[in-house]
C-alpha cells in the first residue's frame, strides 16, 4: 500500500491506509466515533467495519477500551488489521469478517456503531467498481437498515447503546427501524442529533443514538452547524474532528 493511500485524522493522531476501491473514510466517520457513548473499561462493536476508520477513532479518543469490527469484504478487514497495527491499538482491536445478516462469531459488546449504505440495493445506479458497489450497499438484495438494528439488537450486552450516521432524508427509516427490531423488540432513549453543513442549510446527515431495553421516548438535539460562512469549520465541529471531543 502506497502513501497516496494513506490519510489522517484527528490532527494526525490517526493514520489510515484506505482501500484503493470500496470504502472510503470520511468525516462521518469521525462524528460516528465522537458520538459513541463509550467509558473506560467498556468495548464496542463496529457493524460493517470498513477499514475500521471509527472504531480506531473511538480507541483514540477513550482509553482502556476495546474494539471488535466486522466487514463482509475480506480487503477492508486485512486493512483494519493493517490499520490498527499502524496506530498501535492491535491489542485492543479485532476484526472479522462476517455478514450482518447471521449470527456473528463474537460475543455481545457493550456498545454499538454503524454506518450503514446510504443507498440500498435497488435504489442507486450501481458503481462499476465492485467492492465498491459492495460497500455502498449496492449489490445486497435483501439487506437494509432493519437487517443492521437487527443484528445490534443481538449483538449489545445489557442496556448498552446503538450509534449510527445516515442521511438526514433516512430519518425516518431508522426510527421504524429501530422501533421494529427483531422478535418485536425495540429500541428506547432514541436521540436524534442533526448535522447542519451551515447555518440555515438543511441537515445532510444525522446521528442517532438508542439504548437496549431503555423506556424513555425521542429526544430531538439541538445539533452540531460543521462550518461557519466562509467554509472553515466551527470550532464545535473542530473541537471533534481535531480534537477528539466527544459529541
Amino acid at each position: 500500500m502506497d502513501n497516496e493511500n494513506l490519510i489522517y485524522v484527528l490532527n494526525k493522531r490517526v493514520a489510515l491506509f484506505q482501500a484503493p476501491q470500496g470504502f472510503r473514510t470520511s468525516m462521518d466517520s469521525v462524528m460516528l466515533a465522537a458520538a459513541c457513548p463509550i467509558k473506560n473499561g467498556q468495548s464496542v462493536l463496529d457493524l460493517g467495519c470498513g477499514v475500521g476508520s471509527a472504531g480506531l477513532c473511538v480507541l483514540t479518543r477513550v482509553p482502556n477500551t476495546s474494539l471488535s469490527g466486522v466487514d463482509i469484504q475480506e480487503s477492508h478487514i486485512a486493512l483494519a488489521q493493517k490499520n490498527a497495527d499502524e496506530n498501535n491499538l492491535s491489542a485492543r482491536a479485532i476484526f472479522t469478517c462476517a455478514d450482518i445478516r447471521r449470527e456473528l462469531p463474537l460475543a455481545p459488546h457493550d456498545h454499538i456503531i454503524c454506518n450503514p449504505p446510504y443507498k440500498e440495493h435497488g435504489k442507486h445506479k450501481p458503481s462499476p467498481s465492485a467492492a465498491k458497489a459492495v460497500a455502498m450497499g449496492h449489490v445486497e438484495e435483501n439487506i437494509n437498515l432493519q437487517s443492521w438494528t437487527d443484528c445490534a439488537w443481538q449483538m449489545i450486552k445489557g442496556r448498552g447503546s446503538l450509534t449510527m450516521i445516515h442521511e438526514a432524508e433516512r430519518c425516518d427509516d431508522m426510527i421504524k427501524a429501530l422501533f421494529s427490531a427483531r422478535g418485536g423488540r425495540r429500541f428506547g432513549g432514541i436521540e436524534i442529533i442533526p448535522l447542519f453543513p451551515k447555518t440555515g442549510k438543511d441537515a445532510r446527515r444525522v446521528i442517532i443514538r438508542a439504548w437496549k431495553h431503555k423506556q424513555s421516548g425521542t429526544l430531538l438535539r439541538p445539533g452540531i452547524i460543521m462550518h461557519d460562512e466562509n467554509g472553515t469549520y466551527t470550532k464545535e465541529a473542530e473541537d471533534i474532528l481535531r480534537h477528539a471531543a466527544p459529541l
